[in-house]
């Protein structure tokens, strides 16, 4: 038997499942939503009396949302009874008036009409939005609408996104619905959702993409006026006439602002799973590159995809060794990447790797590389550096500049 409570909870499962559907395509369910509420037999009746009393009772009260129908039950024993036998809910907003959503629901009916009355294209897809069409305040709603006219009527207008003349907009409010704005879009033109990201799929200008650098070797900062420490667009930073004969790439900015001077070095900071520029880089052809990010299962996972663009690349402080000698230190990771294998791994890392995911030493842990014991670490670092022998000064390939040595 179903007690009020009991179909709730019921609605609101159906309702988590379907109430995408429901928004975007209401003919593919069948209205009314029949709801049984397990009447029970004579048998059951007699032996369960009380419960049976108490269930009738529940819904001779009740007075929700829906058309609850009867049934009538001659029975020998007990005699004529009428009995609560099903539930008929009309529409999604009896659903949701049920289970408390009914205000959520309203709204995104609403803001589903508006949005497809002005694009049908969108009409069959809102569902999948259906968070920001329920929960998104009346000024952001009218922002996104406001951005979406504007760059479905400027089509290429190649304009950096602060430029679009529409008030309120900043970049934390779009940073977060790009991907929302990428898809909308995509879905108003009729073109594949999966066919750009979200500056292509609206015409506009990316903002560049910076890397930060130092230069750590003091003879190679002289051949550019002393400059050390340099953040440019990566394209700026690839034609620099460097040479060096060691990359050192960190995964946190702040170790690499921690690194002192190494002879013929120089560190990549802070590029996290940005490390596809790594390809883009002329002057590491030559360099001997090394890897050092925090022990966890990201960690391992941009080393994984740096190897994509530096097969040859080497990991530091990344060892097992390592994590068990900065235990009070560990910490937690939330999230931990979700791939059983990293192909490009070594042995040892792959080892280190499926011990963090297997939980060997903990439940999800990580050791953050600004952790670890700084003259350890700054050891490391210079021993790695050296093992790589300077070859003799020369000419380099820096246009005549003395390569340092």
């Amino acid at each position: 038997m179903k007690r009020p409570e009991d179909v709730r909870a019921w609605l609101r499962r159906r309702y988590e499942n379907q109430h995408r559907d429901w928004l975007s395509c209401p003919q593919r369910s069948r209205w009314p939503l029949e709801v049984a509420l397990g009447t029970p037999t004579e048998e059951a009746a007699r032996r369960h009396r009380a419960a049976v009393t108490d269930w009738h009772a529940a819904w001779q009260s009740w007075e929700g949302p829906g058309t609850l129908c009867w049934c009538e039950r001659r029975w020998p024993t007990l005699g004529t009874q009428r009995l609560p036998e099903r539930l008929l809910l009309a529409d999604p907003r009896e659903v949701a008036q049920w289970i408390g959503e009914s205000e959520r629901w309203s709204r995104a009916c609403a803001r589903h009409a508006t949005l497809a009355a002005q694009w049908p294209a969108l009409t069959a897809s809102l569902g999948r939005h259906f968070a920001m069409l329920a929960d998104y305040g009346d000024d952001d709603f009218q922002r996104l609408l406001a951005i979406l006219s504007w760059v479905i009527a400027h089509p290429g207008s190649q304009l950096y996104p602060r430029q679009i003349p529409v008030a309120g907009l900043d970049s934390k409010w779009l940073d977060g619905r790009r991907g929302l704005m990428a898809d909308l879009v995509a879905k108003i033109r009729g073109e594949d959702a999966d066919g750009g990201d979200f500056f292509s799929r609206c015409g506009l200008r990316a903002p560049p993409e910076l890397i930060r650098i130092r230069i750590l070797d003091p003879s190679l900062r002289l051949t550019f006026g002393g400059l050390g420490d340099i953040t440019a667009p990566w394209e700026e930073v690839a034609a620099l006439p460097l040479a060096p004969y060691t990359v050192f790439i960190v995964e946190n900015l702040q170790t690499g602002l921690a690194f002192g001077d190494v002879p013929g070095a120089v560190v990549i900071m802070g590029l996290g799973y940005g490390v596809d520029v790594l390809g883009r880089l002329p002057w590491l052809a030559d360099a001997h590159c090394l890897y050092w990010g925090d022990i966890d299962t990201h960690g391992f996972a941009i080393l994984n995809r740096a190897r994509h663009y530096r097969p040859d690349l080497s990991s530091l402080l990344m060892d097992a060794e390592t994590l068990t000698r900065h235990k009070s230190l560990w910490g937690t990771e939330k999230t931990p990447h979700t791939a059983d294998h990293l192909p490009l791994l070594s042995a040892a890392e792959q080892d280190v790797y499926q011990a963090l995911k297997g939980n060997r030493w903990g439940h999800n842990i990580r050791l953050e590389q600004e952790r670890i014991a700084w003259p350890m670490a700054w050891g490391v670092i210079v021993s790695a550096a050296a093992r790589r022998p300077c070859p003799d000064k020369g000419t380099s390939a820096m246009t005549g500049r003395i390569r340092p040595g």
